[in-house]
């Protein structure tokens, strides 16, 4: 059975959050193995396209670990491998993305795109705003307890 909006459904919790998450994940994951990156490397990318300025690989892999908890040897990894590959480019202390590494994130953009309308599309503004204020508060309440734990 189909759970909608419209039908009983389940209260959020750490569960649900999770499950939600890795099905979204799965789906990019499967555009993204087309066209030879990871998650993580998508995440480097896309960082150090949208940085306001080019940012210092320090800086970056802070920033990455920052959203993802992921280990910061496993994003530093990524980033050199996203070098060898020609995607980011070092500009002395900086890095920028090449135009293939703008190619790329523009290409997984326009795949993912209809994947991402058909799993967003038709929920209502309204729930979206409550489940983004949920959400924020999730984040900011574990991100204090892995401060708490990890300080």
């Amino acid at each position: 059975m189909t759970t909608t909006a419209s039908t009983a459904a389940p209260l959020a919790d750490a569960r649900a959050l999770g499950l939600a998450h890795y099905a979204a994940r799965g789906v990019l994951e499967h555009v993204l193995a087309r066209h030879g990156l990871t998650f993580q490397q998508h995440i480097v990318m896309r960082a150090a396209v949208t940085a306001e300025a080019p940012p210092a690989a320090d800086d970056l892999v802070a920033q990455v670990h920052d959203s993802l908890k992921a280990d910061a040897a496993g994003i530093r990894t990524s980033l050199d491998a996203l070098l060898a590959a020609g995607l980011l480019a070092a500009d002395g202390a900086r890095l920028r993305a090449t135009d293939a590494g703008r190619d790329r994130l523009a290409a997984v953009g326009a795949e993912s795109a209809p994947l991402s309308a058909r799993v967003w599309g038709g929920i209502p503004n309204e729930d979206l705003a409550a489940a983004g204020r949920v959400l924020a508060l999730v984040t900011e309440r574990a991100d204090a307890e892995l401060a708490a734990l990890t300080g």
